[in-house]
Formats: C-alpha cells, sequence, structure tokens
C-alpha cells in the first residue's frame, strides 16, 4: 500500500513539473484531484487548462499619511489595514532570507509549484490520515493574497481562501504563470508587501513599525525571523501576547534553524539568535483623527475638517462612504495647510483667556488669502471622543440627562462639520456695506443715526419693535450724529447700517454673504434667506444668523485678497501611492480655488472702512474720533483691518481681523446652550487673540500696506 501511494506521488510530481496538472491534499483538502482515484492526467491538464493564465492584480489598502505645513511633521494617518510599500533592497537582507526559510526553502528551486513539496504533503497526509503538510509556495501564498485583496464581493473573498481543489488548482495555474513572467526578486518583495504579520500590520514595513518601531531595513536576525514566523500564523505566535512567548520563541527559533540549514547564517550567528530573548518595542501607529500627537490635541479639530472636506470632494469617490475608504485605503501623502507654529500660538493665546474646563468655548481660525488655505484652527477643548468626566450641561434643563461638550468633544467647533455655527452679531454689518459699495454707493455715503431708528422691516413683538415695526437702537448715545461707511463701521453704529441695508436692500446684503461662502444651516435662517424673504430680513445687518469661524475668517481673506475669494482649504498638496500630484477634470485637487467674488475696488473701499475698527485708521476719510478695537492696532503694530461683533445680551463675542498676508477670526460663546450669556468681561478676548495670533505669525515678516480705494469709490462719481 505504501509502495502505491509513493508510486502516484511520484506521477504527480512528474506531472506538475511537465507543467501539464496540479492537484494536491492541502490545507485541508482530501486527495486525490489528479491521476488519483479514476482522475488521469489528460482530465487534470482539462482542468488546468480552463483556468485563468494571467493574475490580475488590484493595488492593495495602503496607509495614508497625513502632514503639516512643512511635509516632515506627521499629525495623523488613515488606514484600514496598515500598509506601505517597501522595496527589497530597502529591507535588511535578513527578513528575506528568514521569509523563504520559513515559507519555501525551494523558492528558487521550482517554477511557482514545489513538485516535490507537492508529493511529500501528499504521502505525509495520505499516512497522517489527515492534514499534516501543506504544499503552497510563497508564490502560490502570494497568488491567495493578491486574489484576496482584489476581491470585489464576499463571494470572490471566500473563493480565494476556501479550501476547495478549484482554489488549489487555480493557485497552481497561476503561481506557474506568474513565475514566467516576473523575476523571484519581485515575487519576494510582493509577498513582503502583502503578508499579515498580526496587529493591523500588513506588510513588513507596518511589522517593523508596529513590533520594533524600526523601518525593514534596520531589522536584525532574531527580529527578522521573529516576524517572518508569524506569518504562518499571526495569533497563535504573537509575541505581544505573555502567554504566547514559548511559542514565538520556538517558532523564531525553527526559522533560525531553516536559515543555518539554507546555509543563508552561519551556525554561531544561528546559536546567537536563537539564545537572544524576545525584546519587543511596540508602537500603535496613530490611525484616524483621535490618533493625533497627544502634545498636539488640538490638531485634531483640524484633522476632523480635513476628513469632513475630504468626504466632500467628488475627486475621491462618488458617496462620502467610498470617500473616506479611498482615505483609508489609497496610500496618498497630503500635506496639509496646518502652520504648528501658527497653530501653536493661536492655541496659547486661547489658552491664555478661557481655559479648558470652561464651558464657553473660545476658538480661532486663520488663512491665508489669496489661496484659501487654512494656517490654523484652534479651540479650548480637547479632542477626545471620552466624555465621562465631562462637566455639566449649561442648560438646566439637560443636566442629569446629557453632559456638557467641554473640555472633550469632537464637535466640528470651528467650521466644516453640519453644526450651525454663532450669530456673529455685528461682524455681519461687512455684508451690509460690501453691497452697498457693490451698488455704487461711495464711503462716504451719509446718515443722520439717531438713538433708535424705525425701520420699514415688520417683525414679531419684542424689545426690539416699535409697534408692528423693527426699531433697532445703538449701544452708546455717542454715536448719535452723521455718520458715514467710514465712522459708521468703526463704531459699529446700529442705526447707520440699518438705513444704508434699507437704502440698498436687505436681500442684497443677503446675496453678498452669499457670495462670500455663508451657508444657511438653522431652518429660521434657510427661511429667511430665500429670495421672497430676504428683502424683509433687515435683523440680518446686526448678526441674527448664525455663522462659523471658518466662514467669516474666510470672509475677511477675501477681503485681504482684494476681493478674490478662495475656497477654504486645508491641503498643500496630495499626492497619490505613485507620487503623483493628485488631479480631477485636468485640475490639481489640492491647489487653490479661487474666483473674484467682489471688484477689487469695492474691496478695496470696504478695507479701508474696516482699518478704523482697529485703531490704524482709514486712508481716506474720517473714523470719527473713536473705535471699537483700538488694541488692535496697537498690539500689532502694523496696518490691520477688521470688525468686531457682539449680539444681544452678549450671548457671543466676535472679532474677525486681517492684514494683507493673514486673517483671522475668533469667538467666544457657549456651543450648548447659546442663550447663555458670555458676559461683557468676555466682550474683548476675541480682539486681543487674533491681534496676539496675528502678531506672533507675522513676526518678521514685511508690514505690507494696503491698497487705498480709488477716488469714485470714496465720494462716488467716475475717477479722474
Amino acid at each position: 500500500m505504501k509502495q502505491t501511494r509513493l508510486a502516484k506521488a511520484g506521477r504527480i510530481s512528474q506531472l506538475i513539473r511537465a507543467g501539464l496538472i496540479a492537484g494536491v491534499v492541502v490545507a485541508g483538502l482530501i486527495f486525490p484531484l489528479v491521476a488519483l482515484a479514476g482522475v488521469g492526467a489528460k482530465t487534470g491538464a482539462d482542468a488546468l487548462q480552463s483556468m485563468p493564465e494571467e493574475l490580475t492584480v488590484v493595488p492593495s489598502a495602503q496607509t495614508t499619511y497625513v502632514y503639516a505645513n512643512d511635509g516632515k511633521t506627521l499629525l495623523t494617518m488613515f488606514y484600514e489595514e496598515h500598509r506601505k510599500p517597501t522595496k527589497v533592497q530597502d529591507m535588511a537582507p535578513y527578513i528575506t532570507q528568514a521569509i523563504v526559510a520559513s515559507e519555501d526553502t525551494r523558492f528558487y528551486e521550482h517554477n511557482g509549484v514545489d513538485a516535490k513539496g507537492v508529493a511529500r504533503a501528499f504521502v505525509a497526509n495520505q499516512q497522517a490520515g489527515g492534514v499534516s503538510q501543506g504544499a503552497s509556495t510563497l508564490t502560490m501564498q502570494y497568488v491567495r493574497m493578491a486574489l484576496r485583496d482584489g476581491a470585489k464581493t464576499p463571494k470572490q473573498a471566500l473563493e480565494a481562501t476556501e479550501q476547495t481543489t478549484a482554489r488549489k488548482l487555480r493557485e497552481m495555474r497561476l503561481a506557474i504563470e506568474l513565475e514566467k513572467r516576473v523575476t523571484k526578486q519581485e515575487i519576494l518583495q510582493r509577498y513582503l508587501n502583502s503578508a499579515y504579520f498580526g496587529h493591523r500590520a500588513y506588510g513588513i514595513f507596518a511589522a517593523a513599525e508596529v513590533f520594533f518601531s524600526k523601518t525593514p531595513k534596520q531589522l536584525t536576525l532574531t527580529e527578522a525571523a521573529l516576524l517572518a514566523g508569524l506569518v504562518k500564523a499571526p495569533s497563535d505566535f504573537d509575541p505581544a501576547r505573555r502567554t504566547n512567548q514559548k511559542a514565538a520563541t520556538e517558532r523564531r527559533n525553527y526559522v533560525i534553524d531553516q536559515m543555518l540549514k539554507m546555509g543563508s547564517i552561519t551556525a554561531l550567528q544561528a546559536r546567537s539568535a536563537k539564545k537572544a530573548k524576545i525584546k519587543l518595542n511596540l508602537t500603535t501607529p496613530p490611525n484616524d483623527c483621535v490618533s493625533v500627537p497627544s502634545e498636539h490635541n488640538d490638531w485634531g479639530f483640524y484633522c476632523d475638517y480635513l476628513r469632513n472636506w475630504w468626504m466632500e470632494q467628488p475627486a475621491f469617490g462618488t458617496t462620502s462612504q467610498e470617500r473616506l475608504e479611498n482615505l483609508r485605503r489609497g496610500g496618498y501623502r497630503i500635506v496639509t495647510a496646518i502652520d504648528p507654529r501658527i497653530q501653536s500660538s493661536a492655541m496659547k493665546h486661547i489658552l491664555d483667556k478661557e481655559k479648558k474646563k470652561s464651558v464657553y468655548a473660545h476658538g480661532e481660525v486663520v488663512i491665508e488669502p489669496g489661496t484659501g488655505r487654512i494656517k490654523a484652527m484652534a479651540v479650548n477643548r480637547k479632542y477626545s471622543l471620552d466624555q465621562k468626566k465631562n462637566g455639566e450641561h449649561s442648560d438646566r434643563r439637560l443636566r442629569g440627562e446629557v453632559r456638557g461638550n467641554y473640555p472633550n468633544t469632537v464637535n466640528p467647533l470651528l467650521g466644516g462639520g453640519d453644526m450651525a455655527g454663532y450669530q456673529a452679531g455685528s461682524t455681519f454689518k461687512i455684508f451690509t456695506m460690501l453691497a452697498a459699495l457693490d451698488e455704487g454707493l461711495p464711503l462716504n455715503t451719509t446718515f443722520y443715526s439717531p438713538p433708535r431708528f424705525v425701520t420699514k422691516y415688520i417683525t414679531a413683538p419684542g424689545p426690539a419693535t416699535c409697534g408692528d415695526n423693527w426699531c433697532p437702537k445703538n449701544s452708546s448715545p455717542s454715536m448719535t450724529g452723521n455718520q458715514t461707511m467710514w465712522s459708521g463701521f468703526g463704531k459699529s453704529v446700529n442705526t447707520y447700517f440699518v438705513q444704508l441695508e434699507q437704502k440698498v436692500g436687505a436681500e442684497k446684503a443677503v446675496k453678498m454673504a452669499e457670495r462670500l461662502g455663508l451657508k444657511w444651516r438653522t431652518e429660521i435662517d434657510k427661511t429667511l434667506a430665500q429670495p421672497d424673504r430676504a428683502e424683509g430680513w433687515g435683523a440680518f445687518t446686526l448678526g441674527v444668523s448664525d455663522a462659523t469661524p471658518l466662514e467669516m475668517a474666510n470672509v475677511f481673506a477675501t477681503l485681504a485678497a482684494e476681493g478674490t475669494y478662495c475656497e477654504p482649504l486645508p491641503v498643500q498638496t496630495i499626492n497619490t501611492r505613485d507620487g503623483a500630484s493628485l488631479e480631477y477634470e485636468g485640475k490639481k485637487v489640492a491647489g487653490p480655488r479661487c474666483h473674484q467674488a467682489v471688484r477689487p475696488e469695492v474691496a478695496q473701499a470696504a478695507t479701508d472702512a474696516a482699518r478704523c475698527v482697529t485703531g490704524y485708521g482709514a486712508a481716506k476719510g474720517s473714523c470719527g474720533g473713536w473705535e471699537t478695537s483700538p488694541m488692535v492696532h496697537a498690539t500689532l503694530k502694523r496696518p490691520v483691518a477688521g470688525k468686531s461683533g457682539t449680539t444681544d445680551s452678549n450671548r457671543s463675542a466676535w472679532f474677525c481681523g486681517f492684514t494683507p498676508q493673514l486673517a483671522a477670526a475668533a469667538f467666544v460663546a457657549d456651543p450648548d446652550n447659546p442663550e447663555n450669556t458670555v458676559g461683557t468681561s468676555r466682550g474683548t478676548i476675541s480682539k486681543f487673540t487674533v491681534a496676539e495670533t496675528l502678531k506672533d505669525a507675522l513676526k518678521g515678516q514685511p508690514k505690507v500696506k494696503f491698497n487705498p480705494p480709488p477716488k469714485k469709490m470714496v465720494y462716488g462719481g467716475k475717477d479722474d
């Protein structure tokens, strides 16, 4: 009986070497397939010939790396399978030697299917009455991995890994054909970049990083042998589990013995390596925004915006889920626009004024005019999903049921998510002024501004109503008198701006805000902003609508760029896994997306009025003797313009400031409870935060001046 089995094994060995058939009991299959149990060589050959000849290799999932604007500082990574392809020449020779010794000692001798191994496995399994040996070569194992990774459906994934005769035949056929087309070195490289080593580490780069915090080039003999031994059964031989130490050591030593038998190492090297204890230096590679470096936890909010932005871009897929999968599997190299120096400065000045445990959120966004690139997104919160120890909710009705979002939260407090934002107060006067200037009204447009003004707008009864009409008032009696756009904006005179709004039309102010990137997220804002309703939205000019700090920073960045609006952009470059700059519809995905939203002369005129706010002073007119935010220019000591804003009862306090090089918007409010007032004591902190951040960010840079507006924008009529 034994001789019969050996004879059959010999016949199969000959057939496989001849490349005619492939069949074997391996990995749980029950022999016979070919030349056994009545299946002859011709039948086996016919089955083999019906199999596909060429392996279709689908690119494996790769890790996406995200960096700061220097291209070196790692923010985080995104992956489903942590993998970074590595060339053989960038691996220590020990690892290639170890994987061959561990998995396929005849790798350099066979043609993809090891005839001797097949015969040996058959005999061993027949004698054991079950599976005691396998016969998959490295090439066949790689084929299996490639089929698994390329599966587009669960059925295909099952077919790539299930223990069937058809699967084994297909692997053999594809392995033989692959070796005709690809060098052994290339197959070995592909294998080492595909194999799973445990701990979500796919490929040797990830394995070296996870287990030893090294690159593949730095692996020692003992480390390489340990990793090579994991491929057979990553969980069973996991050296990170204390209960597995004995098994892991035995498996490593087996690999070392095999390396010695193959002549890859000397006996002395083998003895020394086997005596060594397993020493790991485990690393958990960061994954997603919750894994930003702990010392820079504030980067999490920027990362969160990047991810939300990515999921909106058609360049990355047709659905948000497809785009997210692309981010986690695409192997991109993303250099963001975040400037760690500016981010650090913003965080310092924010936390100097409002600690993380405060119920009030104090945040800031900094944008580069002319590109839209976001340089910083900072807020006095910790980016974390763990809210067990958060403070009480500021809305008494929710206390005991819901915890507050402080200090820990992942809510997009600065923009980019589904949060509506915060009422922006008098910063919205910029839209009315721009609409007026755009319609041809000059900066010296004058209105007598009484303490209270009865408008034509009809509103519900309330503290700012006079009968059926809305009649807002000024915050100070000193604002009474004739005002121009310079003084009205610099002093934030409500009764001047409602008259200006009446003259130009509230609907045009709303439309201007939309031109500059604002979106309406609450139902009331969406309703009032509709074309047939906007003309009656008189309170719009006083900032009753919600906006995000990101949106407002970009509005003033548009002024700094003399009317050129650029979409807020969190990226500087995006490169594919092949190193190419990613393009979509003929344009670089990471390139600025800009257009002229308002005429340059209109932006110049609005900037001239906004200079009055900061104490810098207008180039072409009088600011009226005082301003709301003189500390801004006093702190910055360079050309600067901007606008402050507070809401009724001080529910929020803002400041938006800009120079020709940078724009910033800061706010303070209670995101959990918009009715919770910030108080007068917090009314100026946003002004100082913006001024101090811009001062730090622009240190050492030239003091660039604003271009003054042409004469027609000052006095009306035509320029000489």
